[in-house]
């Protein structure tokens, strides 16, 4: 996505944004099976997720595997993430949800956050912006800068990029396309130098604000299993270079 250079101050930029970021706010919880392509690590990736969110701070994602176990399964709540490997019965617990997370991704998200990013979520409430023509507006606060888009005078405004400038090698952007019900449904996260990650995210089978239990963001861990530490994780990568499969029949979503 070709994102436009500010321009002059825009008065609406705070009524624009509390209008594209109406629906999100409201998103207490969410699932949705996650078709993923893209890469990690300069790696390629291709296959679906099954992902669950909660506010304030709990996840669950699965990366489902073609046949047989999970590739993964990632938890967390609160300050607290479980990485299982099924497959190979290895352990990380108790660890840090956004490096675990980082770790299996490259995303520097923890759990609030990815559900932030997902449902297209700015963190700013309101600041003044700038326009870029009549139908953008960009909003700037702590690092983060806000696209909103319009097709026309008449249209609702949408959350068309969040950029992230965090600095060095760690800047990375969220663009939002295919919105339904003022969500989007396709996202594409990316690093500055798309090294880290670069994936494309299309959601279908998405439920907002459906309770999800406590059960959700637990996982069981097999007994004998072998704990690893975040450096193993890191080197292991359990998504990069995986083609991973559907859904199977009965998964929670």
């Amino acid at each position: 996505m070709k994102l436009p250079a500010p321009g002059a101050p825009a008065p609406d930029a705070r009524d624009a944004l509390a209008a594209a970021a109406e629906a999100c706010r409201g998103v207490r919880t969410i699932s949705a099976e996650v078709g993923a392509s893209g890469s990690i690590g300069g790696s390629g990736l291709r296959g679906r997720l099954l992902v669950g969110l909660a506010a304030p701070g709990s996840a669950r994602i699965e990366a489902v595997a073609p046949f047989g176990q999970p590739i993964f399964i990632f938890v967390a709540r609160g300050n607290e993430a479980t990485l299982l490997l099924p497959r190979d019965e290895r352990v990380l617990e108790r660890g840090d949800p956004r490096a675990v997370l980082r770790a299996v991704t490259g995303l520097p998200l923890d759990a609030a956050a990815l559900r932030s990013a997902l449902t297209g979520c700015p963190a700013t409430t309101g600041a003044d912006g700038q326009t870029a023509g009549d139908n953008w507006r960009i909003v700037t606060s702590g690092g983060e800068s806000v696209y909103l888009h319009r097709d026309a005078r008449s249209a609702p405004w949408r959350v068309a990029a969040v950029v992230h400038d965090t600095g060095g090698s760690d800047e990375w952007r969220a663009e939002y396309r295919d919105y339904e019900a003022g969500l989007p449904h396709t996202v594409r996260m990316t690093n500055r130098d798309r090294k880290r990650f670069d994936l494309r995210l299309a959601l279908s089978q998405v439920e907002i604000n459906t309770p999800l239990g406590a059960e959700v963001f637990r996982v069981d861990v097999p007994r004998g299993a072998t704990p690893i530490d975040i450096r193993e994780l890191e080197e292991a990568g359990p998504l990069r270079g995986q083609t991973l499969g559907a859904a199977p029949k009965g998964s929670p979503r």
